[in-house]
């Protein structure tokens, strides 16, 4: 929740002197590049729009009333106020205004205030009489404007002056006539002339000199998508937007706005969509900053252009495609543009940003589109990276020459380059930040992708920063203690990638380590039973001897206890109960998760959510989770049927490698296991159970079958008798 003592409204004195309400937000102190200094930045709590930006002057009045309010004048005797929720907040920016002018914060008012006689000469002042008289416009008298209009800057009256002076001459049209002479001309001196009279015009901030040329502005863009416009044009053009989009920065909110709503209205979004897409590295650079100042100006209005444009365009050609394809493919080794273009995205798909009204939700419409048209373009160099003829077998015996761990032992490693590995890393950050904020959507696509055991084939890469970002994945899904999660990883053997990277790396202590035991640590501090059950069960042998931390000790205790209890809880239920007690069949259990996928979760909203469109790359993973259950489950009840004899005495066996088959959740001839316990097996356990099942049935109804012999309760119960801990299953 966010602080209430930050919590404003800002308020702005209209012609009539009368205060409007701008909105309400929270206001913060920073220091902005653009503007070079200190400033007072106000977003609105409703969609985290800027309502002000202002620059904390040295030279600034600024007054504070009342204890919660703030209030000082800008540019063209333009009044601004900040009323504050509490006197606390009031007192915080108070002192950092203060700190700025090197003033007391004991203070009421930073400076002295104009002399309150000249002021109400200069509003008694006709608005036609004592103008600025201004140059013949001239390519010959460019020069002396840039001089006057320079001169004016620094005195709020003549700054007026002589806005009213160009506003009444329809100067500006007459300034950009000379710039195409100019351009025809290639006279860069008038050029340089020209950039400067319009750069002191826009530092006027007078609203109405801001009036867009929509005529000019749409043969520009004309231009700059047109494929015979030569290269050096178009890199002319694609700039000229960058640096207008840049001082658009010191401009008011409101003249903020109404700018970014005219380059919207001409078709800025169409327009860049075509010029990222382009060779030149220039180019697409700039239009990568022009499009990084539309998402912080309204990730809305991006979402909204790129939903409408799914329902007349490919996937390919869409925005955020595109988007994310550069992302891919830059070039840069340290991948600059990516990162700026992955921090673009992760603010797109943010929901803390999106919209809610009563007639719809941009929530669960933009990430029903995100997930069904983006995702498979963003996750490709992932999944292509770990698929299987990605990688390579390799022997580690020479690793183990003395280990009790034995001497089978194999690895997966990708061959992954340093700017593949950048990539990925990237990649990842983006997903594990859609576990953590979209929780049914990423949900499902995990699953329909098994995207968790091809993330975690990267433990294996030479990169360290790629093993933690493929772990901290997994750790964020952990974190959320959801029992659909704990299933598929229990199911699908995939803390073993995890515990291989730990034995592997013996007895470094280095990040790595810290990060996997910080894992296990998690689940033993919140008992997380299911996921410790499953821990202890089939790796605790190999992690025993790990003594330097007691987590994988504390992990055996608490499983220990939770056993104790099951065990007086079932001995504490008379024994008819106990060996006919109710049970769900497994068509309810099937039907239960599938009503799941049918289900979208409360804080995604209430949209059914179509399933996710399957990538051209994957078509070796099951289409839905149901299939992979079902397969799972298939596969299971095989096994059970054909277990192989079991060894007379214990032993480990280490293999890696890495099989899209292990997307069933079983142990395969290519799936990874990484230890297996045999102990001997009981040679009656089922043969005295053979015709247990047909004792009575006494009813049946719904899902829950009642008073039913099940033959395999008191298999598991005399398993649990005859062995100290039950027998993982082997891979063969």
């Amino acid at each position: 929740m966010s602080d209430t003592r930050r919590r404003v409204k800002v308020y702005t004195l209209n012609e009539d002197r009368q205060w409007d309400d701008r909105g309400t937000g929270h206001v913060s102190s920073t220091y902005v590049e653009e503007l070079k200094g200190m400033s007072l930045l106000v977003r609105a709590e409703s969609d985290g729009s800027l309502l002000l930006e202002s620059k904390i002057n040295p030279n600034t009045a600024y007054q504070k009333q009342q204890d919660t309010l703030i209030v000082w004048s800008e540019a063209e005797n333009y009044d601004l106020a900040l009323s504050f929720q509490e006197k606390a907040g009031c007192d915080e920016i108070w002192e950092k205004i203060c700190q700025v002018q090197g003033k007391d914060p004991s203070v009421e008012v930073t400076q002295d205030l104009i002399d309150e006689s000249e002021e109400e000469r200069f509003e008694e002042m006709p608005e036609t009489s004592h103008l600025i008289d201004l140059p013949a416009c001239e390519l010959s008298k460019l020069e002396e404007i840039a001089d006057l209009v320079t001169s004016v800057l620094s005195s709020p009256i003549r700054r007026e002056k002589l806005a009213l002076a160009l506003e009444n001459e329809g100067y500006i049209k007459k300034l950009l006539q000379l710039f195409q002479a100019c351009e025809n001309l290639e006279n860069t001196e008038g050029l340089h002339h020209l950039y400067e009279i319009i750069r002191g015009i826009l530092f006027l901030n007078k609203a109405t000199l801001f009036e867009e040329d929509e005529k000019f502005l749409s043969e520009v863009f004309a231009q700059l998508t047109d494929e015979a416009t030569d290269d050096d044009k178009r890199r002319e053009l694609v700039n000229f937007f960058k640096e207008f989009c840049a001082f658009s920065q010191t401009l008011q909110p409101q003249n903020r706005d109404a700018f970014f709503k005219t380059l919207a209205k001409l078709g800025i979004l169409p327009a860049l969509e075509i010029v990222m897409g382009m060779d030149d590295l220039q180019v697409r650079s700039a239009a990568t900053d022009i499009f990084s100042y539309l998402v912080e100006f309204s990730p809305s209005m991006v979402r909204e252009f790129v939903m409408q444009e799914a329902q007349q365009s490919d996937d390919d050609v869409l925005l955020i495609n595109v988007v994310i394809e550069q992302m891919i493919c830059d070039t840069d080794p340290e991948l600059g543009g990516a990162v700026q273009l992955m921090g673009l995205l992760r603010t797109l798909i943010d929901p803390e940003n999106m919209l809610a009204t009563t007639n719809k939700t941009e929530k669960s419409e933009f990430l029903n589109f995100f997930y069904n048209h983006c995702m498979h373009v963003l996750t490709a160099p992932l999944l292509t990276n770990t698929s299987e003829d990605k990688c390579e077998k390799v022997d580690f015996n020479f690793f183990f020459k003395d280990n009790m761990l034995g001497s089978n032992t194999t690895n997966t490693i990708c061959p992954d380059n340093y700017q593949t590995a950048q990539l990925l890393a990237l990649i990842l950050e983006l997903l594990t930040f859609c576990v953590e904020h979209h929780t049914y959507h990423i949900k499902n696509y995990i699953m329909n992708k098994d995207l968790l055991r091809r993330v975690l084939v990267l433990m294996n890469s030479k990169h360290t920063f790629l093993a933690l970002c493929a772990l901290r994945f997994m750790r964020r899904i952990i974190g959320l203690k959801d029992e659909f999660y704990n299933r598929y990883i229990t199911k699908g053997n995939l803390f073993e990638p995890v515990i291989n990277a730990l034995l592997d790396n013996g007895t470094r202590y280095n990040l790595l380590n810290s990060a996997v035991i910080e894992l296990f640590e998690f689940i033993r501090v919140e008992d997380i039973k299911s996921l410790t059950a499953h821990i202890v069960e089939n790796f605790y042998k190999a992690l025993e001897s790990i003594e330097y931390v007691q987590t994988f000790k504390g992990l055996k205790t608490k499983y220990e206890q939770e056993k104790d209890r099951q065990n007086q809880k079932l001995n504490s239920v008379p024994s008819i109960l106990r060996s006919n007690r109710f049970r769900r069949d497994a068509k309810a259990l099937e039907e239960d998760e599938e009503m799941w996928f049918n289900e979208d979760d409360d804080e995604e909203g209430k949209a059914v959510i179509t399933p996710v469109e399957k990538s051209k790359t994957e078509d070796d993973f099951p289409d839905s989770y149901e299939k992979f259950m079902e397969t799972k489950k298939a596969k299971e009840s095989e096994d059970k049927e054909n277990l192989p004899k079991r060894a007379s005495s214990g032993g480990f066996k280490f293999t890696f490698s890495h099989s899209p088959s292990a997307t069933n959740g079983t142990n395969s001839t290519n799936s990874k296991s990484v230890v297996s316990q045999t102990t001997p097996a009981s040679s009656n356990v089922a043969s005295s159970k053979t015709t247990s099942l047909a004792t009575s049935v006494t009813a049946t109804k719904g899902n829950l079958v009642g008073l039913v012999d099940y033959p395999d309760d008191e298999e598991e119960d005399e398993e649990e008798e005859s062995s100290p801990r039950k027998r993982p299953r082997l891979g063969s």
